[in-house]
């Protein structure tokens, strides 16, 4: 079963990390907005792709066979100090290497899932860095009164009210987002589709504000599941109820329809509520116990793995190129700064 996800860092790699329990061929589609940290600083003065989701997700589908996780474990190494590297990832330098040296961006990738032995596949939703818009409310004294601003790490920080997000493209406020073909190719030819978790107004909704990703998600046949947050996120989704999230999704993409909503049962207050908002959508929610122990606000890959794969079944995520009717989708029970 072809199965692509779409966010960007933590959610998305929770969401691979699941996936890579389960029986199917990942596709994971990136962000590629981040302007702050390792990431921000390698985008400006190299005028790159950020590297920093990219490589979360590359990292996230790496193979963990014999020889293969120490290049993972120092694709994820961080240099400390105070010097030139210091913050750095060793994964996005090398990113940021092959971006140079090989030019196309999907390529680059390719090879780096080459490097790692990564089950699957990593593309950037756009070959060109991306920059977030949000319309904000509550940061002058009369809170009805909207700002603007800019940049993924202002918009997730942000002490107001996110109400709507747009993306631009970086190299000119004019230009029209495009979305990377493989992306839109992926999205169209999967037998299911994922949205979130993760930070809702700068990972998830950015992949329903580029036209042909827009486009591509709301015609592909593919059976749609999004994946809600535990907790609301302080800034961008302070406040937010499980049912607001998809309030939101539905305001960005209102021809959107989904097959199914998982969320945890315990972070659900009012689940009829949720419920009615995953009908409002054409889905069913599916209530389980996805929190990790101990860490309420981070997923457990292998609760989430089976609760997406309750929910590609009850949806009837057989796919279409070979009917399994759902079965054998569970394989195995395997025991994050950009």
């Amino acid at each position: 079963m072809r199965a692509v996800a779409l966010g960007g860092g933590h959610g998305l790699q929770i969401t691979l990390a699941a996936l890579r329990r389960l029986a199917v061929h990942p596709t994971a589609v990136v962000t590629v907005a981040d302007d702050g940290g390792s990431s921000g600083r390698l985008r400006r003065e190299l005028e790159l792709l950020p590297p920093g989701d990219l490589r979360k997700a590359l990292a996230a589908l790496a193979d963990d066979g014999m020889g293969a996780a120490p290049w993972s474990e120092v694709f994820e190494h961080r240099f400390g100090g105070d010097g030139a590297l210091a913050g750095h990832a060793v994964g996005n330098l090398l990113l940021a290497g092959l971006l140079e040296v090989i030019g196309d961006p999907v390529a680059a990738l390719d090879q780096a899932g080459v490097l790692l032995g990564i089950d699957g596949r990593v593309l950037p939703m756009s070959t060109e860095p991306l920059d977030i818009e949000a319309d904000v409310t509550g940061l002058d004294e009369d809170p009805a009164v909207i700002r603007r601003i800019r940049g993924q790490v202002a918009v997730a920080t942000t002490p107001g009210r996110v109400k709507r997000v747009r993306l631009h493209n970086a190299t000119g406020p004019n230009r029209t987002p495009t979305a990377t073909p493989e992306a839109v190719k992926a999205v169209r030819g999967a037998d299911v589709v994922l949205l979130g978790p993760g930070s809702w107004f700068t990972s998830v909704l950015p992949h329903l504000l580029v036209p042909e990703l827009h486009e591509a998600l709301v015609e592909t046949a593919a059976r749609k599941v999004v994946v809600l947050n535990l907790v609301p996120q302080p800034g961008e989704t302070a406040g937010f109820s499980p049912e607001q999230h998809l309030h939101v999704l539905s305001e960005h993409a209102p021809r959107l329809r989904v097959d199914a909503v998982v969320a945890d049962v315990d972070s659900v207050a009012t689940p009829d509520r949720l419920r009615t908002a995953a009908a409002s959508l054409g889905g069913t929610a599916h209530l389980r116990r996805v929190a990790a122990a101990g860490a309420p606000e981070r997923h457990d890959p292998e609760a989430l793995a089976r609760a997406l794969s309750e929910a590609f079944t009850a949806a009837g995520a057989h796919g279409r190129h070979g009917d399994s009717g759902g079965r054998g989708v569970a394989r195995r029970a395997e025991g994050e700064e950009d």
